[in-house]
């Protein structure tokens, strides 16, 4: 059987849906699974165990020129490759209609996705042919993403943890010296991210109390990284550009990873690496990291609506809460 799962961005939601092409892969031999995914996510998914082949799109540069010759002609190209593939199901865990209608261009007789109430957008459901419920007690982003094996006659367990050892094989990047924590400062959106001069406080008292600190940084973010070093002074620095998979080596060297609402910290958590994440507007009862060695500082409400993590603020998060749950998940 020839499967089509489209996941297409971003990093954590990526990381949040491995499991579910693991279960299909290690539950049905002979499965085939084609991953569909943003270009820039591709080393995410493209050396993993339980997938065949990847398909690449570019939707977000795709959207600035949309009615350039070079976008119509990448556009039907993955069209083409799509049809080649003859998918006998096609499963959309993202729920949106860019990720939706690629199901429906390959001809693919079943697709499903997300309940209404489940989905981020409604009109997405134009494409399925059926729709998977949560199954009971899944509320956990994880959980929610392994209930469309259910489409294949596959049960799953629920509870299961991302592991993204896999990426530490398919290439090499920057370590760090022992005992070293990286922090990861940014976030994907406004109302998401700790204050640059809580994340300074709290590399300071880090670097203080004998544990050297790398800001690291992704696209756009570097600015933000080298401000928060600069204030925080000795013994703390910023970390070297990285691609996707020096990135996992840099975080699988270090004692323990603190960071923000942002997929990197979950990629953390995946290469079992002891991570404190700090939530303060996203539900963590739907997306917290998952692993054997995490810790979440929340100040954000619960309770999601309509496929949404973010449920707003509840309290204020200080510098020696977090320093004190650092000191208790990696002593």
């Amino acid at each position: 059987m020839r499967v089509l799962l489209t996941r297409l961005s971003a990093l954590g939601d990526i990381v949040h849906t491995w499991p579910l092409a693991s279960l299909l892969a290690r539950e049905l031999p002979g499965i085939e699974i084609h991953w569909l995914v943003e270009r820039h996510f591709l080393p995410l998914v493209e050396t993993h165990g339980a997938v065949a082949g990847t398909i690449s799109v570019a939707t977000r540069c795709w959207r600035k020129e949309y009615l350039s010759a070079a976008t119509r002609q990448q556009a039907a190209s993955v069209a083409r490759r799509l049809r080649e593939l003859s998918f006998e199901v096609a499963l959309d865990p993202q729920g949106l209609v860019k990720s939706a209608i690629w199901a429906k261009v390959a001809g693919v007789p079943t697709r499903a996705g997300l309940e209404r109430r489940h989905r981020r957008e409604r009109a997405a459901g134009l494409f399925y042919t059926e729709t998977v419920s949560p199954l009971p007690g899944a509320t956990h982003v994880v959980d929610i993403n392994l209930s469309f094996a259910g489409v294949l006659g596959v049960t799953p367990a629920l509870g299961v943890a991302p592991d993204g050892r896999f990426l530490l094989a398919a290439g090499n990047g920057p370590r760090l010296a022992a005992g070293s924590t990286v922090v990861l400062p940014a976030t994907g959106g406004p109302g998401k991210a700790w204050p640059p001069r809580c994340w300074a406080q709290l590399a300071a008292a880090l670097a203080r109390a004998g544990r050297p600190v790398c800001v690291a940084w992704g696209p756009g973010e570097r600015q933000l990284a080298e401000a928060i070093a600069s204030e925080a002074g000795p013994g703390v620095e910023t970390a070297p550009p990285t691609s996707i998979v020096e990135l996992a080596h840099l975080l699988s060297s270090a004692q323990v990873v603190v960071g923000g609402d942002t997929g990197t910290v979950h990629l953390a958590a995946s290469l079992g690496v002891p991570t404190v994440a700090i939530f303060l507007a996203t539900d963590p009862l739907r997306n917290r990291p998952r692993g054997d060695h995490v810790a979440v500082v929340s100040a954000a409400r619960t309770g999601t609506r309509h496929g949404r993590a973010r449920t707003g603020v509840a309290r204020e998060v200080g510098v020696d809460e977090v320093l004190a749950v650092v000191h208790g998940l990696a002593p």
